[in-house]
């Protein structure tokens, strides 16, 4: 039995179970370790080892919440939703909720596209943005699973399609990969073979937009984790001070790609502009930590069981097992790398990471199958995606969750894991084979 395949399998079925993720987390990482060899002593030290390896990011969260709480006290969420209820108008006119919902749906597809590519931030802004505007959700009845599908599919279209900032590391490291494992190929011809693929995540979206999850649903209006149900008082200066810091907070990232130096930047801003009382600073970054605290742990255990998997050197087995299997067959060559990559995506929680695993023998196998370079590029590519949406512990869930579950209202794995796997996993597999196939 390959340890990497029952370490993530262990992990799924526990979540879907309604297991904490960090525990199923834990327990895969200690059953894919023992099945590995390691031992019951060497995977717990090579798991706690590992947990540091997503601090920096955790801590990033814990300040993003502080700061998302502090925005929602400066009364910037009451001026949204008076505004969007002036749209809607009291009649509740169905036509006009539409379009309210349309543009809404339309602008976070944009922000979290323009997130990977025009202005590199990644999940920064979704702590930021979405707490406030859930209030907004609620009075239209959205259905949180299709924003959090909106926006998982911005986390990773744009990247695998798209040879700008995160789209251009993604695409780098596709190429200097394959290059080094005997294949050459340029980055132009990249964007070609991901057509297809990408294509396959658009298909998912609009299924999930107006099939799936076009109903209406509803929500309690809740306040915030840490944040008073109260109706928040501000005033003109309150909701400048709030815009600003936002603008600067968004800036900072770009510039500094750090989201602990962003955070701490947002803070400090609405402390000078008074906004933020110095006395209720100490009370508002521990509410946002609390917010945060799932997300993060999550961050956390996701490390430890990343290191683990890799330690018991199962990946490259589970490739070489693959070489293995399929033959000359290209159809059933595609299909298990694919499923490969599946796997090893949903077990590591990063696409990134995987794209280097996977191509030292995907190139060989694709070249000794009789792919052409673009089908290769497109397997590689597509495999190493893969996993990236629907993995409890992937950026592209952890992040929408942490900003549709702000009044408790979200379920991680039911709410975003499930749908964004059925949605974007499902179609990016399929229409990832038949890249392989045509091109």
């Amino acid at each position: 039995m390959n340890a990497v395949l029952i370490a993530v399998i262990v992990m799924l079925v526990l979540s879907l179970a309604r297991v904490h993720v960090v525990i199923a987390l834990a327990l895969g990482a200690l059953i894919g370790g023992l099945l590995g060899g390691l031992g019951f002593e060497q995977t717990v030290n090579v798991f706690s080892d590992g947990l540091g390896g997503s601090a920096p990011v955790a801590l990033s969260y814990a300040l993003l919440g502080a700061f998302a709480v502090a925005i929602a006290r400066t009364g910037l969420p009451e001026v949204m939703v008076s505004a969007v209820i002036k749209l809607v108008g009291k009649s509740q006119d169905s036509r006009r909720q539409a379009l309210s919902k349309a543009l809404i749906f339309f602008l976070l597809v944009i922000v979290a596209c323009f997130s990977q590519n025009v202005v590199p931030i990644h999940i920064a802004f979704i702590p930021i943005l979405i707490p406030p505007i859930l209030k907004i959700l609620n009075e239209l009845k959205v259905d949180r699973r299709a924003i959090a599908t909106i926006l998982t599919f911005g986390l990773t279209a744009p990247y695998i399609f798209l040879p700008y900032g995160f789209g251009l590391m993604f695409h780098e490291i596709i190429a200097e990969n394959m290059n080094e494992n005997g294949l050459t190929i340029q980055l132009a011809e990249i964007p070609t073979a991901m057509a297809i693929p990408t294509a396959g995540l658009v298909v998912g979206l609009l299924v999930a937009i107006f099939l799936t999850y076009r109903k209406r649903r509803t929500y309690e209006n809740r306040a915030l984790i840490g944040v008073k149900q109260e109706k928040q008082d501000y005033t003109r200066a309150s909701i400048i001070v709030a815009v600003i810091a936002i603008l600067l907070t968004l800036v900072v990232q770009t510039i500094s790609d750090s989201m602990i130096i962003a955070a701490l930047a947002g803070i400090i801003v609405l402390l000078a502009g008074g906004t933020l009382k110095w006395k209720e600073a100490d009370g508002v970054v521990t509410d946002g930590m609390r917010m945060m605290a799932f997300i993060s742990f999550v961050m956390l255990a996701a490390s430890g069981f990343a290191a683990v998997i890799r330690e018991t050197g199962h990946v490259d087995l589970l490739v070489d097992q693959v070489a293995n299997i399929v033959g000359d067959s290209q159809a059933a060559a595609a299909f298990l790398m694919l499923v490969v990559g599946l796997f090893v995506t949903m077990g590591i929680g990063s696409s990134f990471a995987t794209i280097p695993i996977i191509a030292t023998l995907f190139v060989p196998l694709g070249m000794a199958a009789g792919f052409s370079p673009l089908a290769i590029i497109a397997l590689i590519g597509t495999a190493g995606a893969l996993g990236d949406a629907g993995a409890p512990a992937s950026d592209s869930t952890l992040g929408p969750t942490a900003g549709l579950n702000a009044d408790g209202q979200h379920n991680h794995i039911w709410d975003t894991c499930v749908p964004t796997f059925i949605h974007f996993n499902i179609t990016l597999f399929l229409f990832g084979w038949f890249a392989a196939m045509v091109l």
